[in-house]
């Protein structure tokens, strides 16, 4: 399939062809959505702890005598059922990371890069370098063009100057090829792949 190339000034440059194998699937919710819960439970830190009744601080001596009070038997302060006792079976630093295999993580990859296309939201750019580090000279391309939340992926290396001046756009976010994800490509409105980019793609996902 082919689609047209644009310049970061709105002009021209071409066309090119994408390859239907990734970009031409019919994109299915069942594997994005388990792709991106693979991203977002091994993102999560997983550092939520409370203490238990051998950690909190009390005195360990018994509270009353064990016989003659008409009340439960009890040893200490620190147990789970008094207030600002231990907790019991409460949360301890874990990973919430799980298994996805790398042949589906890729699968998931060409569904996202295929929900774009269908969904006219994939946007090829000629390259992106810049002369400059200049945030305006770029924002004001970005707004001219009419991307709002806009991925930009570009090859293997992004142009030092271009990565600078996005830096501070508020909702442009710029990645190599290799950090390409279905979670940051869903979230954008526009996903915006460089020709090096596509290259790029094509040879990781093939």
């Amino acid at each position: 399939m082919k689609l047209d190339v644009i310049k970061l000034d709105a002009g021209k440059a071409g066309s090119v062809d994408l390859d239907e194998a990734i970009f031409g699937l019919e994109p299915r919710k069942d594997i994005l959505h388990r792709v991106v819960r693979y991203q977002l439970a091994k993102r999560q830190q997983g550092t939520h702890k409370v203490k238990t009744r051998s950690e909190v601080s009390y005195s360990t001596k018994k509270i009353y005598r064990q016989k003659g009070t008409g009340g439960a038997r009890h040893g200490a302060r620190s147990a789970p059922i008094f207030r600002g006792g231990g907790v019991y079976k409460g949360p301890t630093p874990r990973s919430h990371a799980h298994d996805l295999t790398k042949k589906f993580r890729k699968l998931g990859l060409r569904h996202a890069l295929s929900a774009k296309m269908t969904a006219g939201e994939l946007v090829i750019l000629d390259n992106a370098d810049m002369a400059t580090a200049k945030t305006g000279d770029l924002a004001k391309a970005v707004k001219n063009l009419g991307w709002k939340r806009a991925l930009i992926v570009d090859g293997s290396e992004v142009n030092a100057n271009f990565a600078l001046a996005a830096r501070n756009i508020d909702g442009v976010n710029v990645l190599p090829s290799q950090g390409a994800n279905v979670y940051d490509i869903l979230k954008s409105d526009t996903l915006v792949l460089t020709k090096a980019g596509v290259e790029a793609l094509e040879a990781r996902l093939k």
